[in-house]
C-alpha cells in the first residue's frame, strides 16, 4: 500500500497516541550517533527510543575485527531487547541492518509491533548483502573485503549527504565496516512467523544509490505491506530527519 506523508500537523496528531518503542539500527560504517537529529523528535512525540551501535562500529568501533560478521550483529540486537525487556517494538533497519532485523524478526517476532525497511535490503533466505550489491560495487567490496577483512565507507556523496556541514560531521564518524557481515548468507528458520508481521519499505529515491530500487519496484504496490517513497538521498536520517520522523510515526501509529 502506497503513501505519501504530509507536513509538521502529522506530528502533532500522532503524538496523541500511546508510547511506541522505536529501536533504529544503523546501516554500514555507520552507527548509534547517525540517529542524533532524529531521536529529539520521536521522543518529543511521546516515545522510547533505543540507537544501539552495532559491534565494531560507532561509539563500538575499538572493537573492530575482521571476524565479526551478520550473526554478530543479530545478536547485537537480540541481546539489547533481552537486557532492556522490550515488547511490542517497532524495529527499524537501515542500509544493511535490513539483513540485520530480519534475522532478528525470525528469532523474536513475538515481540515485534512492525519492521521498518530503510532504503535496506530486503534478503531472502540463504542470500548475502553483497548478493544484492550492483555487479561492479560488489566486485570492488568482495576483493577490497577478502584482503583484508573490511571494506571502507562509499563515498558520502552517493548517500545524498552533500551539505558541508553535514559531510564534515559523517566523515568523522564514518568507520571501515567488518567484510564478512557483508558476505554471510542469512539462515531463517521461523519464516513464516515473520511474514505474517506487519512491514513497511520505505524508498530514499533521490539520489538512489543503485541497490534498494529493485526491493521498491517489487513492494510499491503490494497491498501487504506500507510504502513510502522520499525524495532525498540514502542517508535520510542526516538529511531530512524531519521528514523520517513523520514516516515513522506514521508507520507505527
Amino acid at each position: 500500500m502506497y503513501y505519501e506523508t504530509q507536513g509538521g500537523s502529522v506530528m502533532t496528531s500522532l503524538a496523541q497516541g500511546r508510547t511506541k518503542t522505536f529501536v533504529l539500527v544503523h546501516g554500514a560504517w555507520h552507527g548509534g550517533w547517525c540517529w542524533r537529529r532524529v531521536v529529539p523528535l520521536l521522543r518529543r512525540a511521546g516515545h522510547e527510543v533505543f540507537t544501539p551501535s552495532l559491534t565494531g562500529l560507532g561509539d563500538r568501533a575499538h572493537l573492530s575485527r575482521p571476524e565479526i560478521n551478520l550473526d554478530t550483529h543479530i545478536q547485537d540486537i537480540l541481546m539489547l531487547v533481552e537486557m532492556e525487556d522490550l515488547d511490542d517494538i517497532v524495529l527499524v533497519g537501515h542500509s544493511y541492518a535490513g539483513m540485520v532485523i530480519t534475522g532478528v524478526a525470525d528469532r523474536v517476532s513475538s515481540k515485534i509491533r512492525r519492521l521498518v525497511y530503510l532504503d535496506a535490503f530486503l534478503p531472502e533466505n540463504g542470500k548475502a548483502q553483497i548478493d544484492y550489491i550492483p555487479p561492479q560495487r560488489a566486485a570492488s567490496m568482495r576483493k577490497e573485503g577478502e584482503e583484508t577483512g573490511m571494506v571502507n565507507p562509499l563515498p558520502l556523496s552517493l548517500l545524498g549527504v552533500t551539505k558541508p556541514e553535514d559531510v564534515a560531521w559523517a566523515s568523522r564518524h564514518v568507520v571501515k565496516h567488518p567484510y564478512q557481515t557483508m558476505s554471510q548468507p542469512i539462515k531463517l528458520a521461523n519464516e513464516a512467523a515473520t511474514i505474517r508481521l506487519p512491514k513497511t519499505f520505505v524508498y530514499c529515491s533521490s539520489p538512489p544509490t543503485g541497490s534498494f530500487g529493485q526491493f521498491a519496484m517489487r513492494l510499491r504496490n503490494d497491498p501487504t505491506w506500507q510504502f513510502f517513497e522520499m525524495k532525498t538521498g540514502h542517508d535520510i536520517m542526516i538529511i531530512d530527519p524531519e521528514g523520517l520522523a513523520r514516516v515513522l510515526l506514521l508507520a507505527a501509529a
